[in-house]
């Protein structure tokens, strides 16, 4: 693939140098680490989790179902989300602190649908 970065201004698309795409995207990865320091391998077992059982799941998740799910205290898992909701991020819970979304997926209706290849389609974040 051809690294081109393109900016339309008015009716002009205007080809921006390789090295200005190179610098934002240095710049991109560096925030992202940032960003991401607070994660550890529960917080990702959690994410995760949610990710894959979200597309076939009902209703929004509770920390309980996900606490059974990874062998985790609900007060643990519990915290987890908490800490995951705070950095706006991964995920969103309802009033009764249940998942509703773990990005990229949703129980929320959105204009975007995804469809995996196990056939399982449900809304994108």
């Amino acid at each position: 693939m051809n690294n081109q970065w393109m900016i339309g201004l008015w009716r002009l698309t205007i080809q921006l140098p390789p090295s200005l795409l190179e610098g934002r995207m240095a710049k991109a990865k560096e925030k992202f680490a940032r960003e991401l320091v607070f994660m550890t391998g529960e917080h990702r077992a959690v994410h995760h989790d949610v990710v894959r059982r979200l597309p076939s799941a009902t209703a929004p998740l509770a920390p309980e179902t996900i606490a059974a799910a990874l062998g985790m205290t609900r007060e643990r898992v519990a915290a987890l989300l908490d800490d995951l909701e705070s950095h706006m991020t991964f995920l969103f819970r309802n009033d009764r602190r249940e998942v509703v979304w773990a990005y990229p997926v949703t129980l929320a209706k959105t204009p975007h649908r995804l469809t995996f290849s196990t056939g399982e389609t449900i809304y994108a974040a």
